[in-house]
């Protein structure tokens, strides 16, 4: 089986020399590989290069999550399975890399989705996102686990997850313009052909993130954004509320046992969430200067 790496990268260095030592570590290595810089102003490049990477210098303003990733799966002519991670995951122990490929060996899986473990500095909202969210146990999921698993079914992250290069043809590829859920929107096409996404829980990067709450609130109103631009996806595999609202009391059930005094502070985060994704829902009745000033990713819309 051959494999290709995609890195999308903008001034990566605080963290770029800790990835790339943890990648060197790596018991197998990659065909190809390829950074994707966004035009990064440290040495983010010069670094990737010294490491064997083929590095593809775009725009900043043509950074696109589906479209660039597509545009690295289409530079690979010659591998059977493409995997994708982000500047700040970095690997936990050196099998990361082939314990997300072995659930390939099963020709019904079209993508594997990694796990991801909270950084060592993580506080414990950032801690409890991952243990929710990220198993220590594997599993694989197909369209007949949508009635007992909701959304979740669908759910798959690229900032480490791989893909199996002619099933992703076969369904379109990655969407090109979608503000976030790229990932989400392939693993959907996936499962409505009958393919089946995999979990890898031995295929393990750090990677959380200390949003603040104003962070916290843009981001979900990217969530709702992409929900209501994708609708067939709620249609399909019901709606992220049912969903929230399960993450909601396990995070309080945690914080009581580890942090009770953050609690009032989740409850906050809670509310912003929620008050974030509606108005991402209604996103067609908001201005696009207002858009612009409440995303996490104001170049999305393009300003007329």
């Amino acid at each position: 089986m051959k494999f290709g790496l995609v890195v999308p990268t903008l001034n990566a260095c605080e963290e770029w020399q800790a990835w790339l030592d943890a990648f060197d570590s790596q018991t197998i290595k990659p065909d190809r590989m390829l950074v994707i810089d966004s035009g990064s102003s440290d040495n983010t490049v010069a670094l990737a290069k010294s490491y064997g990477f083929d590095v593809e210098v775009i725009e900043k303003s043509d950074f696109d999550h589906g479209g660039t990733r597509q545009r690295g799966v289409d530079s690979f002519h010659d591998i059977d399975v493409c995997v994708f991670l982000t500047q700040d995951a970095i690997f936990s122990d050196c099998d990361s890399l082939n314990n997300i490929l072995q659930p390939f060996h099963d020709d019904s899986v079209a993508a594997v989705c990694g796990r991801q473990l909270p950084r060592k500095q993580a506080a414990p909202i950032e801690v409890h996102a991952r243990l929710y969210n990220y198993s220590p146990e594997p599993f694989s999921r197909s369209i007949k686990d949508a009635k007992q698993f909701g959304l979740k079914t669908v759910f798959l992250s690229n900032s480490f997850a791989a893909y199996r290069v002619s099933a992703l043809r076969e369904v379109g590829g990655f969407p090109e313009n979608v503000i976030f859920g790229e990932d989400m929107y392939v693993a959907a096409k996936f499962l409505l052909a009958g393919y089946k996404i995999a979990y890898a829980a031995g295929a393990c990067v750090y990677h959380s993130h200390d949003y603040s709450l104003i962070q916290e609130m843009k981001r979900y109103f990217d969530m709702g954004v992409f929900h209501a631009r994708e609708p067939w996806i709620r249609q399909q595999f019901g709606k992220a509320e049912r969903e929230g609202l399960k993450f909601v009391i396990s995070e309080i059930k945690y914080l009581s046992r580890h942090a009770f005094w953050r609690i009032p502070e989740s409850m906050l985060r809670t509310i912003l969430r929620y008050i974030g994704f509606r108005l991402g829902l209604a996103e067609r009745n908001i201005s696009l200067k207002i858009k612009r000033k409440i995303s996490m990713n104001p170049g999305y819309y393009k300003m007329g």
